[in-house]
């Protein structure tokens, strides 16, 4: 009970726009890598990237700031669409520091285990980079406390929140599946659904899987 009560102790509420914050950061780091020399490209992702090699030679920061690293425009719109869309709505709910506790959370949790599967398969000179695990979690969070939430596609359709966010899912894992040639990363999308489930269980006692359907 002791440790169930440690995991539910709350935050003061604040809200400072965090989920914009991060969006920005993300921004800002794609648009260095982006207009960089090759060179430059070639030492952020051999420094920020979770490169499993790496990690296992000392270089544990990956797994954070893998996070904040994207391929291209296309991968960058995605995530940042998404952490837009429910991330806001997301850190509302929970309150901003709430909300980065979460975030960082998934994003660690699920490149965690993207490493682990990495190593298993001896794929040590992988490189993975975006903020899709953690992004994941938030569209879990999202249909967790807005279940009967409808959201107006171009302003005039309605759908169901745990609809869109399976259709948002559905091309986040189309559009890295296409990117991988490793066939293991589509995994750390996973991951992040499963450390959102786990956070919201012992932090707010939600079955998410409970009440993405109603139950």
């Amino acid at each position: 009970m002791k440790m169930f009560s440690f995991f539910q102790r709350p935050f003061r509420y604040e809200f400072f726009n965090a989920a914009i914050i991060l969006i920005l950061c993300n921004t800002g780091v794609f648009l260095i890598f982006a207009i960089g020399p090759d060179r430059m490209q070639y030492r952020m992702l051999e420094t920020f990237a979770l490169i499993p090699g790496l990690i296992k030679s000392g270089s544990v920061w990956q797994l954070v700031t893998y996070m904040f690293l994207h391929w291209d425009i296309s991968h960058l719109f995605f995530n940042m669409l998404g952490l837009f869309f429910f991330g806001v709505q997301v850190e509302r709910h929970m309150g901003s520091r709430e909300f980065l506790l979460f975030y960082f959370v998934c994003g660690f949790a699920a490149g965690l285990f993207s490493f682990a599967a990495y190593v298993f398969s001896g794929a040590y000179g992988v490189v993975l980079i975006g903020a899709s695990g953690a992004i994941y979690g938030v569209l879990l969070a999202f249909a967790a406390f807005f279940p009967r939430a409808d959201i107006y596609v171009f302003g005039i359709i309605p759908v169901r929140a745990p609809i869109l966010v399976l259709i948002y899912a559905g091309i986040e894992i189309f559009s890295q599946m296409r990117g991988s040639r490793s066939g293991v990363a589509h995994l750390t999308h996973l991951a992040g659904f499963a450390a959102a489930y786990v956070y919201l269980l012992l932090r707010y006692r939600i079955n998410a899987i409970k009440a993405f359907f109603g139950r």
